[in-house]
């Protein structure tokens, strides 16, 4: 792999200068994961809203759009245009704040451009989100404090950064007991081979970096984070011709999951857990992830990690939880996740995605 500076130049030329609007794009990166669900009307309303100019240089693959954001201290990491943070400016309302960071000093320079127009078009007396150039591997360098925030989104960057580990160190780092990082990125069937990621247009394309998803699993646990939760995925179409060549064999996936950095001493027993129905918008039912539907006021069996989430997180007034002294019964020593496997999910959905391309081929 080349080196991560080099990485990052490539990258600020790819997405800076080179690209002018998503569709410049030679894959459907850019369009949705599909998740079980339509996105709540606030998220599609929040988007609705976002400056065209800032949408028009969007450049993610997923829709990272958790529940329950009001009033909370927000981090967008790999900002680009803004239009996440914006989004996400509206849903944390004037009680929240929204940071979004990016390396690319043009994405930043056209995400601040638009500060006092999304204050104003939210009628919030002050501006409640701000830009900063800097690393994502880098976060404390950027002025980030240590746990200082409670949620942690990102949109399809994540393979652009050469340090996977750093990355999710750093946002396990700054983020609060209980907090979540909840993102999309693109992710591969199988191991990238270092050829593939030394190709500038294919690192660009997010599939030179693309991580393997059972190497993600393991590195997010490694890291501290929660067992990662799939909320959401697509198969991902490659258009040109030429990187669909190079890519051979490897397919590509949109997948949106979201990790909790929980107490150091979490719950080790099955619990019994009830959904209150409290969460705006979702009176009937929360669907948590791709795996977990919970239903208002019916109760339900968790593991013991699931339960340290629910109790230790921002969700924990919305839930009756009922811990068990009964341990948790493990009757496999590894761990199997096919049920966090992007590309089955995709292939359930039945979302292939597909968008317009100015080089299609």
């Amino acid at each position: 792999m080349a080196a991560s500076d080099d990485v990052r130049d490539n990258v600020k030329k790819y997405y800076g200068s080179r690209l002018e609007s998503s569709c410049d794009l030679q894959t459907s990166a850019a369009s949705c994961s599909l998740s079980c669900r339509p996105p709540p009307r606030s998220v599609t309303d929040a988007l609705s809203q976002v400056h065209p100019e800032v949408t028009k240089r969007f450049f993610g693959c997923g829709l990272p759009f958790p529940a329950k954001l009001e009033g909370c201290r927000v981090l967008d990491l790999g900002s680009g245009s803004g239009r996440d943070s914006y989004a996400f400016s509206k849903l944390v309302g004037s009680s929240g704040h929204v940071t979004g960071i990016d390396m690319t000093e043009e994405l930043i320079t056209v995400s601040r451009q638009y500060v006092e127009y999304h204050q104003k078009k939210f009628g919030y007396e002050e501006p409640n989100v701000s830009f900063v150039q800097g690393y994502m591997e880098k976060l404390s360098e950027a002025g980030i404090e240590s746990d200082s925030m409670d949620v942690l989104l990102s949109n399809c960057v994540v393979c652009l950064c050469p340090d996977k580990r750093a990355v999710l160190q750093q946002a396990y780092n700054v983020l609060k007991g209980g907090g979540e990082l909840y993102f999309s990125d693109m992710y591969a069937s199988k191991v990238v081979p270092d050829h593939m990621a030394q190709d500038p247009v294919l690192w660009g394309e997010g599939m030179g970096g693309a991580q393997f998803w059972q190497d993600f699993i393991s590195l997010a646990r490694s890291v501290g984070f929660s067992t990662p939760h799939l909320v959401s995925a697509s198969n991902i179409v490659i258009y040109n011709s030429d990187l669909k060549a190079k890519a051979g064999d490897i397919s590509y996936a949109s997948g949106t999951y979201r990790l909790f950095k929980l107490p150091k001493s979490p719950l080790v027993s099955e619990a019994t857990v009830t959904y209150k129905g409290t969460v705006a918008e979702f009176p009937d039912q929360l669907d948590f992830d791709s795996s977990h539907c919970f239903k208002t006021d019916v109760a339900v069996k968790v593991n013991g990690e699931m339960a340290a989430i629910l109790q230790s997180s921002r969700f924990s007034s919305d839930f009756k939880i009922q811990t068990s002294d009964k341990p948790e019964s493990s009757s496999e020593s590894t761990p199997q996740y096919c049920h966090l496997n992007p590309f089955l999910l995709a292939d359930k959905l039945g979302s292939s995605v597909k968008q317009c391309s100015k080089t299609k081929k």
